[in-house]
């Protein structure tokens, strides 16, 4: 295998990378209704796993041309000579100058091999690599039925050893149909031969959703299932089993996007921690202010409007972190450009936290004299971008908040950004009197050309009166420990915020999940 024992691919879940990285073989049934990503999956392991010369995709169900069409970036010259259709392997078994099958051996000659090996088993002795591919059981299965293509397979194997080849199968009832076989027997064989005989890793694809009787053959179980999340497809893999491996997370967010498998949340070996120093703007539009997320931009249209409230509503189960990923960009785009803010934490958000996430790529000075934090709970403080509004009474917090927008759009008088979390308006204020803060807070937005973005939080009362007045309204959720979001207004499909896997944290990417 190409992947040392415990490492990643971006891509494919670490515990398979390390389940197929094991000495020795392994077999994999991986199992999903029709459309899961189950041949999207086989064909990313393929080339992200397995050895170019020593990995090999049998597909019984779709030739290889129709394989190129729906999967391009299979036409590379050597992703071409990995993809082997059974009909040309069957061609190749029988036509002039294929490679003859090895004869058998006498049956009292395999039955000393088989002794030999039992009583080397049974001293703790391990066998030497192999040489020759065993052919015992797939021998028993051919006097009752030729199977050409299987034999290629089997030689092409051989020619490879003693080092470790993957064979993908795609799929099990394609074979065991052709050839009349039961299932049981023909996965046995595979795994008594080349998995445990031979060192070979074998994956075979299951086109229902149920492996049935044959789950105890072998040594790891994949499905992936499909479902419908507010009316927008989500793909779900689940490890069910992966012998001798530790099991991370057992279920993972996938994305086809761009015909390519993605496991969703797994961040490659080589990817960049989290950058630090000047953070580079992106551009914004005459009518949009860019989010510093071009993906994001590029769904919204340009950017979020000048002058707009778009609403954010979090589940209650992303974290502080993982939203932050998608805001950190936008507070940076803005203080990179001279630009303010003046943020309205939630519970649970602290200003220390906001302060160290910003100041890793703009200068301490730029936040703390362009950054202002109405902090309700405090009544001192030494920090100057901290506003202890507890200490106020109605008439001096008005007057600290306008001097507090006079700071943030600096002597040039620029356009800021207001960041509000409307749980702690309510929890402080009742929901009437902070729905007529909002109706207040909306209407300076849009007068003066400012952004607003406004977080909601599961079971607030103002969230049907907000939700009415923002120009758009987007969810962020958590779908198998991935962070992700979607567009109510404008509808939108669900995409994958993560880090960005080239540039690293604070810079971030969205993925769509399709």
């Amino acid at each position: 295998m190409s992947a040392s024992e415990g490492s990643t691919i971006g891509g494919i879940p670490p515990e398979v990378v390390t389940f197929l990285s094991g000495k020795g073989g392994r077999s994999l049934i991986v199992k999903g209704g029709a459309g899961t990503g189950k041949t999207t999956f086989g064909l990313e392991l393929l080339e992200r796993v397995g050895q170019p010369s020593r990995s090999y995709y049998l597909s019984t169900r779709i030739g290889d041309e129709a394989l190129y069409r729906q999967f391009p970036w299979l036409k590379s010259t050597e992703m071409r000579t990995r993809v082997l259709d059974a009909a040309k392997l069957f061609l190749d078994a029988i036509g002039p100058g294929s490679r003859p099958r090895d004869p058998e051996l006498p049956e009292t000659e395999q039955k000393k091999v088989r002794a030999g090996r039992e009583v080397l088993a049974s001293f703790g002795q391990e066998r030497g690599p192999p040489t020759r591919v065993d052919r015992t059981h797939l021998a028993a299965l051919l006097k009752r039925s030729p199977m050409p293509e299987v034999e290629n397979v089997y030689n092409r194997i051989e020619r490879g050893l003693p080092d470790k080849s993957l064979l993908i199968i795609d799929s099990l009832e394609g074979v065991t149909h052709k050839y009349g076989l039961e299932m049981e027997e023909f996965v046995m064989a595979l795994q008594k031969d080349l998995v445990e005989g031979s060192s070979t890793d074998v994956v075979m694809i299951l086109e229902k959703p149920e492996a049935g009787g044959i789950e105890y053959l072998v040594d790891g179980l994949i499905s992936i299932q499909r479902e419908e999340l507010d009316e927008r497809r989500v793909r779900h893999l689940r490890l069910e089993k992966l012998r001798a491996t530790n099991i991370g997370r057992a279920r993972y967010a996938v994305t086809l996007d761009g015909g390519r498998f993605e496991a969703l949340g797994v961040m490659n070996s080589s990817s960049p921690a989290a950058s630090a120093g000047a953070w580079r703007p992106v551009a914004d539009t005459e009518r949009h202010y860019s989010t510093g997320i071009p993906d994001f931009d590029k769904l919204l249209g340009g950017g979020l409007k000048r002058g707009s409230f778009n609403a954010f509503e979090v589940d209650v189960n992303v974290g502080i972190d993982d939203y932050y990923m998608l805001f950190a960009p936008t507070f940076l785009n803005f203080l990179s450009q001279g630009r303010g803010i003046i943020a309205v934490l939630a519970a649970g958000e602290s200003p220390e936290k906001l302060r160290d996430t910003l100041i890793k790529n703009v200068p301490p000075n730029q936040f703390d004299t362009r950054v202002r934090i109405p902090d309700y709970t405090t009544g001192e403080t030494e920090d100057p971008y901290i506003l202890p509004m507890a200490r106020f009474g109605r008439e001096d917090a008005m007057r600290a908040m306008v001097t507090a927008e006079k700071a943030v759009a600096g002597p040039d008088r620029k356009p800021f950004l207001e960041y509000t979390a409307f749980d702690t308006f309510e929890s402080l204020m009742g929901d009437q009197v902070a729905i007529r803060m909002y109706f207040q807070a909306i209407a300076r937005t849009k007068h003066v050309g400012n952004l607003g973005i406004g977080l909601l939080k599961p079971g607030l009362l103002v969230s049907s009166e907000i939700l009415n007045m923002m120009d758009t309204y987007f969810r962020v959720i958590n779908i198998d420990s991935a962070p992700c979001i979607y567009g109510i207004r404008p509808r939108t499909t669900i995409h994958a915020i993560s880090p960005d896997p080239e540039k690293g944290l604070p810079h971030a990417v969205l993925t769509p999940i399709v």
